[in-house]
């Protein structure tokens, strides 16, 4: 009992931590002791190392030079203060996968839960990390240059800071959990799928709106004090949905795979 305790205390210190640091709204630190508490109790202080380690990186990267991503601020939906519907794009299926596992003990569950925070770690590494790269990424829509923070662009920087997120988590869950090898690759494969379907997902389906008032585009559904119009993409299908679906397809997905190679 003492120990459900103390994860308890680490769960809400972790939330109040990031609600103090600005990283989290009060919605989203609240989100977060849900989602926590989930993992917690699930696969206890190991899975919580893992939350920990996209949760403790995500939050570095995004203070990491916040001047120079101002801009980019400027055009995506939200920024780095995240609330309960961004905490639970990144980590609502992970929790999911997490009780699953907390009535059935098997493996695939803890494979769906570690290719739910491959898949956020590295769709988040590429946005804050190549959002820094001095070459402008290139829409995969249209193959043209375009603005950083760009739902739908690439650059190589991004890309590669994206394998680096997926590789972590796989690496982080082989360690602790004592994966075998192909577990890892299985994890770190799907985990940055994840990422790729996010990228697609952000180019054609994503709603993309316009100011009537400075006629940039943006995932902003307000902007100049003016409601912004849809020009393209889904108004359902936000960068919150996008990035909860792209992670769920991708443990699904890995699911599959896994089952099929284990039967």
């Amino acid at each position: 009992m003492s120990n459900v305790f103390i994860l308890i205390f680490i769960i809400l210190a972790a939330s109040l931590g990031g609600y103090r640091l600005k990283v989290l709204s009060f919605s989203g630190s609240i989100c977060a002791v849900v989602v926590g508490i989930s993992i917690g109790c699930s696969f206890g202080y190991k899975g919580l190392l893992i939350l920990g380690l996209f949760f403790l990186s995500s939050s570095i990267l995004s203070l990491f030079k916040k001047q120079k991503k101002a801009a980019i601020e400027e055009i995506v939906q939200k920024g780095s203060n995240r609330d309960w519907q961004q905490v639970a794009a990144n980590g609502g299926g992970a929790a999911a996968a997490s009780l699953l596992y907390l009535q059935n003990s098997n493996e695939a569950w803890l494979i769906a839960f570690l290719i739910c925070i491959a898949s956020a770690n590295s769709d988040t590494w590429s946005s804050e990390i190549g959002s820094l790269s001095k070459q402008a990424p290139l829409s995969i829509r249209t193959f043209k240059k375009a603005q950083a923070g760009t739902s739908g662009a690439v650059s190589v920087l991004g890309t590669l800071a994206g394998i680096a997120g997926s590789f972590v988590i796989g690496l982080a869950g082989l360690l602790l959990f004592d994966l075998e090898l192909a577990g890892f690759w299985l994890v770190f494969l799907f985990g940055f799928i994840g990422n790729i379907l996010d990228t697609v997902m952000g180019a054609y389906f994503q709603a993309v709106y316009v100011c009537n008032v400075c006629g940039k585009q943006m995932e902003k559904t307000v902007h100049c004090q003016t409601k912004t119009l849809l020009q393209k993409g889904s108004a359902f299908l936000n960068n919150d949905s996008v990035n909860f679906l792209s992670g769920f397809i991708a443990a699904l997905l890995g699911l599959i795979y896994f089952q099929f190679t284990n039967s």
